[in-house]
Formats: structure tokens, C-alpha cells, sequence
């Protein structure tokens, strides 16, 4: 099993430096990510009705219920852009994705055209405070080590105008999980109440467990909204 060396964490945003498993992200073992995992709308659906016995549209109608389609849009790791079309597909027009691999980004160039999409870092999100409605992750949080997530949280929470939503693996505790012969590149916990912990501005709109159908493995969908600050 390969063990990823432990991190480097900058104390300042500007001074960024690579960590151990963003090397590997950027790397060919993410290009296998990508292609491994690139699906049109329909065939995401099917794959979450496979795991959940609900599709993503399902899924997303739920926890977005009542958010405006004019709303802003970002996604942090949005890869080849799989959710971000899905939305698109759904009505939001407004839509951001930021993503570290190159050869991912390109294709979701490729496929949102009018998307705006950005090469970067989820420890640097280069965006101004407050810059979207809902900033989200989808299996992203997941790979980032516990080290640097306090810093990812941080920069999620602070772009965010409104709303937080993920979509993550689950534990009740911090678990770490081989993830294809590594170490050091997953990590199950309940990531919900992670940011609930952390920020007390911070309210729960709605949580959803997700059990498979076909595994013991359990996922979480979680909505966080900023609360209203009374004049």
C-alpha cells in the first residue's frame, strides 16, 4: 500500500504549496479518476439509483428546493463537471466550478461552455468573500487530509454567501479508509457537523443519510445556510 508523506500548510492563502494528495490527484492516477467517473445526467441518475435507490435530479430537487434559479453557483472539485451539468440541466445557469487537475478541467471546459471555470486549489479558493449563493462538494471533502480540512472549511465557509451543501462519505467518527492501495487519500466522518462545529453562524437547513443498497457503506447529503443577522 502506498502511504502519502504527511503535508506542508502555508500559513497565508498566497503561499499555497502542494500537498501530498493533491500531487497524486494531478497526477495519472486522477486522469483514471476522471475517466473512470464521467457521466452524462442520465447515467448519473442511474448510478445513484443503483447505490440509493434515488436519482441525483431526485436528490437535488430535495435539498434545493426553494433556491432561485438565478442563484450562483460553486462547485469546489468539480472534475469533469458531471453535478454542474446536471444543475445545468435542472435550470441554474449561474454556475462555477474550480478544479486542480488539469486533463478533468479541460473536459469540463469541454462540456460547460458557459460555465465559469477555474484551475485551483480547495486550500485557495480564488474568489472574493461572500461570492456565491451555495458553494458545495460532492466526494471531495472526503480526500482532503484531516490536517488541511480546518483550512478547506474555512475558505468554503467564507465564499459562501448563503448556502453550503455536500454530498460526502459518512462515519459517526473519524475514520480513514484504503482508497485503491493508498493510505492517506480517504477519510469518512461526519463532515455536516464538522462545519456546524466550527462556524456557529451556521444553521442546519436539512441532513439526509444515504445508505447503498448493496454495501454496508453509508453517504450524507447536508444543506448548511448562514444565519440571518437580525438589525
Amino acid at each position: 500500500m502506498n502511504n502519502l508523506s504527511g503535508n506542508r500548510n502555508p500559513s497565508s492563502r498566497a503561499e499555497t504549496l502542494e500537498t501530498a494528495q493533491e500531487a497524486v490527484w494531478k497526477g495519472a492516477f486522477g486522469h483514471e479518476y476522471t475517466n473512470r467517473n464521467t457521466y452524462e445526467p442520465a447515467a448519473l441518475d442511474e448510478l445513484y439509483r443503483k447505490n440509493y435507490g434515488l436519482t441525483r435530479k431526485e436528490l437535488n430537487e430535495s435539498f434545493l428546493r426553494g433556491i432561485a434559479k438565478e442563484a450562483s453557483f460553486l462547485e469546489v472539485g468539480c472534475n469533469a463537471g458531471n453535478q454542474l451539468l446536471l444543475l445545468q440541466q435542472m435550470g441554474w445557469a449561474n454556475l462555477s466550478g474550480l478544479e486542480l487537475q488539469p486533463y478533468a478541467l479541460e473536459i469540463a471546459r469541454s462540456r460547460l461552455p458557459h460555465a465559469s471555470l477555474k484551475m485551483g486549489s480547495a486550500l485557495t479558493l480564488p474568489y472574493p468573500d461572500s461570492s456565491f449563493d451555495v458553494v458545495f462538494t460532492c466526494g471531495v471533502l472526503i480526500h482532503i487530509a484531516p490536517t488541511d480540512l480546518p483550512r478547506v472549511i474555512d475558505e468554503i465557509h467564507r465564499v459562501s454567501r448563503e448556502y453550503i451543501w455536500g454530498s460526502e462519505y459518512y462515519s459517526p467518527e473519524f475514520t480513514e479508509v484504503s482508497y485503491r492501495n493508498h493510505s492517506r487519500l480517504l477519510w469518512k466522518m461526519d463532515y455536516a457537523r464538522l462545519f456546524l462545529d466550527r462556524f456557529p453562524d451556521l444553521e442546519l437547513v436539512r441532513e439526509q443519510r444515504l445508505p447503498y443498497l448493496e454495501n454496508q457503506n453509508v453517504d450524507t447529503s447536508f444543506l448548511l445556510r448562514k444565519k440571518r443577522q437580525s438589525v
